[in-house]
């Protein structure tokens, strides 16, 4: 087994946004905790954006894809069953790295869709359950929004005022307003003063790629270092392959790799997982042993299965008008909530949000950027790039994805990662449901977009790389034959095992799920120490 180390309190398993925020909670209360990383601490000032050549980083070793980026940290994953890429990075901070810091919260209906609609299952815990959380989370990360959107129940006060729509935000709310539909200024886990020690957003606009300046809240800015300073011990560059088990089924820590490919087994009273909704059951199904044959918290057969991406239509305007798209964080400008409740009127159950975007760069913009194609080579190459260059306006219809046992993340019967560890396999297919939702998101973003002044409406109604929403691998519920963990985040079948990303989640809702993660593992570390004599 390699060498063992010894017994630890709670052994968390990934550094990213759900654990950095549990890990905080737990060692504020005197929990000893360590966390394994397989990623390392990003280097900010190492970030591309510092670089001239920062666009070619996006499609080399800063792509969003790990099958393109393929770095020693990444592992492979099997998407030939599937029309969406999982994107996912590793490293302390987790896939907040490429993340655009879009920052709502879900809705009190996202929690109650059977009781609403009749389809998939209501959670086991509700909005209000989680308000002390979201508004905790809300402080320990810092929100620049406006206060009181009608979309939701009245929230504390935002932290800090909204970043600035621009040009390109005042454009499309011209369209909003003639249409009299609900917008509003992005929440957005983006500095727009100085907060907790962090500067503001400079407005430079490639997010995705990391923020050089530790304006965008990502737990390795927010949580680890408060955590670390309360006691945390956490080791990068360490692989886990699986979990370990007792004789009576519960679980005694956890096998890893470290970089130079030697196996340690480190002994934990509690191992929590905190993977991702792809990563998360990768590692449980390759922990089977004697005393759990189909993978580790598998009674039920649930795991792996129900996996919700959020499918993504992108819509792009283009406009007469130098919109200097270019400026601003690229994901948080002006949000709507017009159709995210059902009305079955429209042929579909449930709803989308619609999210406007800003440019990157000119490589993206003659690769085509959201609309995943190039701009063609030829005489025209030069006119259409100049139509599109700072004046388009792209929104991105994200939808409500309905779990399904078909969609599903399995182990690899051939690949493996570099340690020889099986990767997963990913099974996904676009639902009936969902794509007549993109069908009439398409149509009513191209509705606001010409009511806004669009000379030219670009689609694609199914963006490929758009899976940063890997939920639902793991849900959570009350019965232990329809669900892998309770309402606690602890699974049904090993009583020291708890699981805190987004694999939990029993729906998906219609919005940016980070902000509903990182409450859930406040929730969950809270119900953990609130009944820490049994564990």
């Amino acid at each position: 087994m390699g060498q063992d180390h010894d017994v630890v309190e709670v052994l968390v398993i990934g550094a990213g946004m759900s654990s950095g925020a549990f890990t905080w909670s737990l060692t504020k209360a005197g929990f000893g905790v360590m966390c394994l990383e397989q990623g390392n601490w990003p280097t900010p000032s190492e970030y591309p954006v510092t670089d001239d050549d920062w666009e070619l980083h996006i499609y080399s070793d800063y792509h969003l894809d790990p099958n393109v980026r393929s770095q020693p940290e990444d592992y492979p994953i099997n998407t030939e069953n599937s029309p969406i890429t999982p994107l996912m990075y590793n490293a302390v901070g987790g896939s907040a790295i490429h993340w655009g810091a879009h920052f709502p919260r879900m809705r009190p209906s996202d929690f109650r869709v059977k009781t609403l609609d009749s389809v998939a299952d209501d959670w086991p815990i509700n909005y209000f359950d989680l308000e002390p959380y979201f508004d905790l989370n809300d402080k320990m990360t810092g929100v620049a929004g406006l206060h009181g959107n009608p979309a939701y129940p009245p929230m504390s006060p935002r932290q800090m005022p909204p970043l600035p729509i621009g040009k390109q935000g005042s454009k499309l709310v011209e369209g909003f307003e003639k249409l009299g539909w609900h917008w509003w200024p992005a929440e957005s886990a983006i500095n727009s003063t100085h907060y907790d020690g962090r500067p503001p957003c400079t407005n430079g606009g490639p997010c995705i790629t990391g923020c050089y300046n530790g304006a965008k809240s990502t737990a390795d800015l927010t949580y680890w270092p408060k955590a670390l300073q309360n006691g945390a011990v956490l080791h990068t560059n360490s692989r886990v392959s699986h979990i370990t088990t007792k004789p009576s089924g519960k679980v005694d820590g956890v096998v890893y790799f470290d970089t130079s490919g030697e196996v340690h087994h480190q002994r934990a009273n509690v191992v929590v997982i905190a993977a991702n909704g792809v990563g998360t059951p990768r590692i449980l199904l390759n922990s089977a042993s004697a005393s759990h044959p189909n993978g580790l918290a598998n009674s039920s057969g649930l795991l792996g299965k129900n996996l919700m991406f959020h499918p993504v239509a992108a819509t792009v305007g283009v406009f007469e008008d130098d919109l200097e798209g270019y400026k601003g964080a690229l994901a948080c400008a002006i949000t709507s909530y017009e159709h995210v409740e059902t009305d079955r009127s429209r042929g579909f159950v449930r709803g989308y949000q619609l999210q406007s975007n800003r440019q990157l760069g000119p490589l993206n913009t003659a690769l085509g950027g959201p609309l995943e194609r190039a701009i063609p080579w030829g005489s025209k190459h030069h006119s259409s790039f100049t139509d599109r260059f700072n004046h388009i306006i792209p929104i991105a219809a994200l939808g409500e994805d309905l779990p399904e046992l078909q969609n599903e993340v399995i182990l690899d019967k051939t690949l493996t990662d570099s340690d020889g560890i099986p990767a997963p396999k990913v099974n996904y297919s676009i639902s009936k449901n969902s794509e007549t939702m993109m069908t009439h998101a398409v149509a009513r973003c191209t509705d606001v977009l010409e009511a806004a002044g669009a000379t030219q409406v670009l689609v694609n109604q199914q963006m490929q790389g758009a899976g940063w929403h890997l939920l639902g691998t793991a849900r959570m519920g009350i019965d232990p034959a329809t669900s892998v963990v309770n309402q606690h985040g602890k699974t049904h079948d090993v009583d020291n095992l708890y699981i805190i990303d987004g694999s939990v989640f029993v729906t998906a809702g219609a919005v940016n799920p980070t902000s509903t993660i990182q409450a859930i593992a406040l929730y969950i570390a809270e119900q953990m120490k609130r009944n820490a004599r049994n564990l």
